[in-house]
């Protein structure tokens, strides 16, 4: 009575479209027997097309096919780019500071010099920069914008290894009345806002006047 009962299940399943697989995985029994009872009952092609496109393996290996490709076309692109990119002279790497400073500086305050950004290798380059123009890190100043679930203590010293400069160089924190929680970490905000300061008139002059000369050049027609 079980072995019908058994039969009688494998072959309503197998009109749903289940697969030997699937159906073995139920009843517990063997392949073989399925093959004698279902040999009357082949799959549609729309159905095999279906279980093609469901089956696990079949969907990983899509997955890491895709994977493959994706990081084949970023290594090539990179490659291309490290070769294009070269290496960087004092003069280059003066105008990629200007450039930088003019995208993403602070530029109405008087006397501060500053830029603010999530990114932390931006503010590394930004000081990098800074200590060209003959800066040292001691001199500067850094201001953090974070979110009331966040640990103080833990972003200043994550901001502090980051930028190689001292946490008693680390202004009181600005502190949003909201939660990180909800924004995704991968839009660059795991670790708040930063600000690096640097307050000196002559500085900001200097890089006032450097900026109004990148104008006039792209201001030619």
């Amino acid at each position: 009575m079980t072995r019908f009962l058994d039969r009688e299940k494998a072959r309503t399943l197998r009109a749903q479209g289940k697969s030997y697989s699937e159906i073995k995985s139920t009843l517990g029994v063997s392949k073989g027997t399925l093959s004698e009872w279902l040999k009357d009952m082949p799959l549609a092609p729309e159905q095999i097309r279906r279980l093609r496109d469901l089956n696990p393996k079949r969907i990983e290996h899509f997955r890491e096919t895709m994977r493959n490709k994706r990081e084949s076309r970023l290594h090539t692109a990179y490659e291309r780019a490290k070769r294009d990119v070269g290496r960087l002279s004092r003069r280059d790497a003066f105008i990629a500071g200007l450039y930088l400073y003019w995208g993403e500086g602070t530029k109405s305050a008087r006397g501060k010099t500053e830029i603010t950004n999530t990114d932390p290798y931006v503010l590394v380059a930004f000081l990098q920069w800074l200590e060209m123009l003959g800066v040292s890190r001691r001199g500067i100043s850094v201001r953090l914008t974070l979110y009331t679930d966040m640990n103080v203590q833990q972003e200043t010293r994550f901001w502090s290894r980051m930028l190689q400069v001292s946490s008693k160089q680390f202004r009181k924190p600005h502190i949003k009345r909201s939660a990180l929680v909800g924004l995704s970490r991968k839009s660059g905000y795991g670790h708040g806002t930063c600000s690096v300061i640097f307050d000196n008139v002559p500085m900001w002059e200097y890089i006032s006047m450097a900026l109004k000369r990148l104008r006039e050049m792209h201001s030619r027609p």
